[in-house]
């Protein structure tokens, strides 16, 4: 279920500031956003964690800045922050690498460039920013030019402290948002505008009081901003809302711990699918998701998975993940199977110890950071699915239509 802080930033553009300690990036940060949103200060490795700070930033929209700790950090708890830093590349849609004009060790194989093949081997767009160019306008020309020979990527050369105007670098990020963000409908073409689609969203304890969880949210808006006559219902009044209309909804959406319940009373006519298996499309990689949940059917007592949770609420009586999965799972292969729960960003690096993971809707975090989930889960060849489709998958129900 998601609720808390990361709420509101999971579908902005997320744009990481990466360099050196002490290069400008937090002072840029500041300037961009025209608050002081990051300390500033001489003194190398003042950014000790991730700053996250979401706004709207015209022209480019809803956007999370995030401030990184420098990549060349040396102090005692250098180790954890420069994880952190990696943390913020895979959640990071454009990168600004900022280099300090006084910076001369800029050469082939430095970290500026380390990072830099890191981001274009994942297809994401990179801003070089020369800064303090008042102190060395000289030494910024010269590396410009070098950064521009190893990247071909013409930087730009501000002073976050004499230059006032924003424009060219707000031009720049134009310029790199990917062709594919933010293109994508939930719903992808299951819907038309006039259609009626039901929504069946069980109101339990798991379920916010005075409020709707966000996949419900997000689809609800959408739905209506895609003029479709859409109909809410609990799980116990499903049949009085489908009496309620002339003709049979064209699709169903329900919670999938609903599935099969919903699946029986559904009129034929009527495609049903999940919040879940929805934002597995929508975040991450449902074809593949969907291949990983073939892996089920090999599992034994002995086999040990992982299900790995966005958001970070404390365990509930009827919580999906911690307790209704594992439930079917320990019914259908035996209680000895091992399963451990992780949340949040704490995503194992070694998955080799598990034979599938399953993994949450994702609607906390934005499709990047799923996505290098999913990455690493490929990498080590460990079938990976998530919440709807294995509950699909377990109740027999599971069809699969592209969108």
């Amino acid at each position: 279920m998601a609720e808390l802080n990361d709420t509101p930033n999971a579908s902005r553009l997320h744009i990481g500031v990466f360099g050196r300690t002490n290069s400008g990036k937090s002072s840029l940060i500041n300037k961009l956003t025209g608050q002081s949103v990051s300390i500033v200060s001489d003194i190398s490795g003042t950014t000790t964690d991730l700053v996250y700070k979401a706004m709207e930033f015209h022209p480019l929209g809803p956007c999370v800045f995030i401030d990184t700790a420098g990549f060349d950090d040396e102090s005692e708890l250098a180790v954890k922050r420069i994880e952190k830093t990696k943390l913020a590349g895979e959640k990071t849609d454009i990168a600004i690498m900022v280099i300090s004009a006084e910076n001369n060790s800029f050469a082939e194989n430095c970290q500026e460039l380390t990072w830099y093949e890191y981001f274009k081997k994942k297809n994401i767009p990179v801003i070089f920013i020369i800064n303090k160019s008042d102190l060395s306008l000289e030494n910024a020309k010269i590396l410009s030019a070098k950064i521009e020979e190893f990247t071909k990527e013409k930087p730009l050369i501000i002073s976050c402290i004499n230059d006032n105007d924003t424009t060219e670098i707000k031009n720049a990020l134009i310029r790199k948002i990917p062709q594919d963000y933010d293109t994508a409908f939930i719903t992808g073409n299951l819907v038309n505008e006039d259609d009626v689609i039901m929504l069946v969203m069980p109101q339990d304890i798991q379920a916010p009081k005075g409020r709707l969880i966000l996949p419900q949210v997000q689809t609800i808006r959408e739905l209506l901003d895609r003029k479709c006559i859409t109909i809410c219902v609990t799980a116990d009044k499903i049949k009085q809302g489908l009496s309620s209309l002339v003709k049979p909804p064209k699709l169903i959406i329900t919670d999938s711990q609903v599935f099969p319940l919903v699946y029986e009373t559904k009129p034929k006519e009527s495609m049903l699918t999940s919040f879940s298996i929805l934002f597995a499309a929508y975040k991450g990689d449902l074809t593949y998701y969907i291949e990983g949940a073939k892996a089920i059917d090999t599992l034994t007592e002995n086999s040990r998975v992982l299900i790995a949770e966005c958001c970070t609420h404390a365990p509930l009586a009827e919580d999906i993940g911690r307790v209704k999965i594992p439930n079917m799972l320990r019914k259908r292969f035996g209680k000895k199977l091992i399963i451990e729960h992780v949340s949040g960003t704490d995503f194992p690096k070694d998955l080799a110890k598990y034979d599938l993971i399953i993994q949450c809707g994702g609607c906390m975090f934005n499709r990047r950071y799923i996505l290098s989930r999913i990455d690493r889960a490929k990498q080590q060849k460990i079938p990976m699915t998530n919440y709807g489709v294995t509950i699909a998958h377990i109740t027999g129900i599971l069809e699969y239509k592209t969108t």
